[in-house]
């Protein structure tokens, strides 16, 4: 992407360097693997009030040791300019429809944070809180997109950002509150089949962000395919057959790989809102 020497975003507030974080013994998701299965849940827009309150979560010995890499302080720079498209787009895309679209802030964080969804430690992955309209990333998370998840490149973590911002503008929609509500109402099953097609409706918003900065002659040969690239290894069924050998639907939150670039593809090629809507399609069209 070229991003260097390009407008950055104000609503950018750092928490770096504010803690760390250590479980109690194995904590609730024990082990090295509590840490896959809580970037499973949460990845890309999990609800972190669900999982992260349970966790034992306090201050690590090393609290205010923190030291910034010349690296993480270019990506810190890299996704402030991204979220200064995701600014222009959305702003271009709601003043369209006679709405006034409300900037989110992006929390950048080490360790540990605390959110209006609760605390949140860098093993959550990246995710957005609706209760203070904030997108929240622990940078060290691009490393892990890398070595975990086989999807390098700038836009790869682009599309993380631009992913989370999609919730904020169902957020303001009032997607979220709509989908929340149900909650209570259904089966845990029935749950994860609503919570993937909101998903795969912020992959949608994602792919029309990427739509927009690829008209502004931002993307590079390749970006598109690291975007695509990226939505495929958070898809479900990947992460399942990579973390436990086999896949289980019915437990699937996020949608399958297939769905995810499919989504993301259907909302760069699309550009607007008009075929979003990922609620009103047939599962099997799904």
């Amino acid at each position: 992407m070229k991003w260097r020497g390009r407008a950055k975003s104000s609503n950018v507030e750092d928490r770096r360097g504010s803690g760390g974080i250590r479980m109690g013994g194995k904590g609730i998701l024990g082990g090295g693997m509590g840490v896959v299965v809580l970037i499973l849940y949460l990845l890309l827009g999990g609800n972190p009030g669900d999982i992260i309150n349970q966790s034992q979560i306090f201050n690590s010995d090393n609290q205010g040791t923190y030291q910034q890499t010349a690296e993480e302080e270019e990506l810190a720079e890299f996704v402030s300019v991204v979220l200064a498209d995701t600014e222009y787009v959305w702003g271009e895309i709601f003043s369209s429809h006679n709405l006034e679209y409300e900037e989110p802030t992006l929390v950048l964080y080490s360790g540990y944070v605390q959110s209006a969804c609760g605390t949140a430690g860098s093993s959550t992955g990246p995710f957005y809180c609706p209760g203070d309209s904030k997108v929240y990333i622990d940078l060290s998370f691009y490393q892990e997109l890398q070595s975990f998840f086989n999807a390098p490149g700038d836009t790869a973590m682009a599309y993380v950002v631009a992913h989370e911002v999609g919730h904020h503008v169902q957020n303001q929609m009032g997607i979220m509150d709509q989908v929340q509500k149900l909650r209570a109402k259904l089966s845990t099953e029935e749950y994860n089949k609503l919570s993937v097609r909101l998903e795969l409706q912020a992959d949608y918003l994602a792919g029309v962000w990427a739509h927009y900065v690829d008209d502004m002659n931002i993307l590079e040969e390749g970006d598109l395919e690291e975007a695509l690239n990226a939505a495929s290894a958070v898809g479900d069924d990947r992460i399942q057959k990579q973390t436990q050998g086999y896949v289980v639907p019915d437990s699937f939150t996020h949608g399958t790989s297939a769905q995810r670039v499919n989504w993301f593809m259907k909302g760069y090629e699309e550009g607007d809102l008009d075929q979003w809507d990922t609620f009103s399609v047939s599962e099997e069209n799904l």
